[in-house]
C-alpha cells in the first residue's frame, strides 16, 4: 500500500486549507467544530467521486499507462498550483468573512458547506489522479478527511501566531511542490 502517499496526499490536498484557517484566526472569526467537520466532509465526498473516476480510467488503459498518466497529472496539477494566481483562495485568505454571511465571526454549518466546496476544488483534480494511479480510495478519502479538519482548526486555533511563519506565508507553494514529489515519487514507484 501507498501509505506514504496517501499521506502526503493529505497533507498537499490541504495545506491551502491551513492558510485560509490561518486567515480567519487572524481575523478572529470562528470555525466551530461541527463546521470544521462539514467541510472535511465536503472534501472526503469530492475526493471519493474523483478517485473513483480515476479507477475508472484504469478499465481502458493499461495499469503502467494509467500510473503515468495519474503521475504526470499530480505534477501538472502541482505546477498549476505554483503557477496560477488561485484567485478564489486567495480572495478568501484576504477576506476571509465572504462566507460568513450573517457577519457574527462565526461560520454556521450552513456557510460552511459553500466553503467546504471551494476548499475542496484541488481534492478533484488530485483525486482522479490518485484514482488512474490505482491508489485507495478509502484510505485516501479518509486522509483528506482527516488532514482537512486538522488544517482548519490548526488554522483557527493558531491564526495570529502561524500567519507569519514560512507555512502560513507559503502553504500554496509547498503544497504545489508536494504534489510534484507525490508525482514523480509515483511515477518510478510501479
Amino acid at each position: 500500500m501507498h501509505w506514504f502517499t496517501i499521506i502526503l496526499i493529505g497533507i498537499a490536498a490541504n495545506l491551502d486549507n491551513l492558510g485560509i484557517g490561518l486567515a480567519y484566526g487572524v481575523k478572529r472569526v470562528k470555525i466551530p467544530v461541527l463546521s470544521n467537520a462539514v467541510i472535511a466532509i465536503i472534501s472526503m465526498i469530492v475526493t471519493y467521486v474523483a478517485v473513483t473516476a480515476g479507477s475508472t480510467v484504469i478499465e481502458y488503459i493499461s495499469p503502467h499507462t494509467a500510473n503515468l498518466l495519474g503521475s504526470l497529472l499530480l505534477c501538472a496539477i502541482g505546477g498549476y498550483t505554483l503557477f496560477s494566481n488561485r484567485l478564489s483562495k486567495q480572495g478568501i485568505a484576504k477576506n476571509p468573512e465572504v462566507f460568513d454571511e450573517d457577519k457574527n465571526y462565526i461560520i454556521s454549518m450552513r456557510e460552511a458547506m459553500t466553503l467546504g466546496f471551494v476548499l475542496s476544488a484541488n481534492c478533484l483534480a488530485g483525486g482522479i489522479a490518485i484514482g488512474a494511479n490505482g491508489i485507495s480510495a478509502i484510505w485516501t478519502v479518509l486522509s483528506i478527511g482527516t488532514f482537512s479538519f486538522i488544517t482548519v482548526g490548526l488554522g483557527i486555533h493558531f491564526g495570529a501566531l502561524l500567519s507569519k511563519t514560512f507555512i502560513g506565508m507559503y502553504s500554496t507553494a509547498i503544497s504545489g511542490w508536494l504534489l510534484i514529489l507525490i508525482g514523480v515519487v509515483e511515477i518510478f514507484a510501479k
